[in-house]
């Protein structure tokens, strides 16, 4: 019995160290109203910084081995308006095709992990690295004219075993 309260316990311990990593994380911090120097503070240089309707977007990328994207969204003063991570199903369930353009992917999720190509799809293929219960790609397809064509997710195979040649 005692043995199955010391795991109960060390489960419980390695949990809660979890959730405070999360906690504690910069992005965390991050809170409406707050400047943009309070956010430099906190955050460091973005890898990208982009002009959207309401002022400008600092995107903070983890591509290409990270799994996340988060997007800062401040309005013309500086002053943050909202912040987010944006690599999830409901936001990749935004993209329009036929609509959206390489510009409007861009502007939304960051870089991508990588721009691939094969044989079946003349353009360019977005591969963005995400998370949802398990690893997972989104592909972004992209016409010749820079217009999203169709996109999906699709599971990424950790160590799979052509992975360990």
């Amino acid at each position: 019995m005692r043995s199955k309260n010391f795991f109960t316990s060390l489960l419980l311990l390695a949990s809660l160290l979890w959730l405070s990593g999360c906690a504690l994380h910069p992005f965390s911090t991050v809170k409406p109203g707050m400047t943009q120097a309070d956010v430099l503070a906190r955050m460091g240089p973005p890898g990208a910084v982009v002009p959207i309707s309401q002022g400008t977007r600092l995107q903070y990328s983890g591509q290409p081995t990270g799994q996340f994207a988060f997007m800062i969204d401040l309005d013309a003063s500086g002053r943050v308006l909202g912040a987010r991570q944006v690599l999830n199903a409901r936001d990749f369930a935004r993209i329009e095709p036929g609509t959206w353009t390489r510009d409007d992917v861009l502007r939304e999720f960051g870089p991508p992990a990588l721009v691939d190509h094969v044989a079946s799809w003349q353009g360019d293929i977005l591969t963005y690295r995400w998370y949802d219960l398990q690893d997972l790609f989104y592909w972004v397809y992209l016409d010749d004219r820079q217009v999203v064509q169709k996109a999906h997710p699709g599971m990424e195979f950790v160590n799979a075993p052509n992975d360990r040649d």
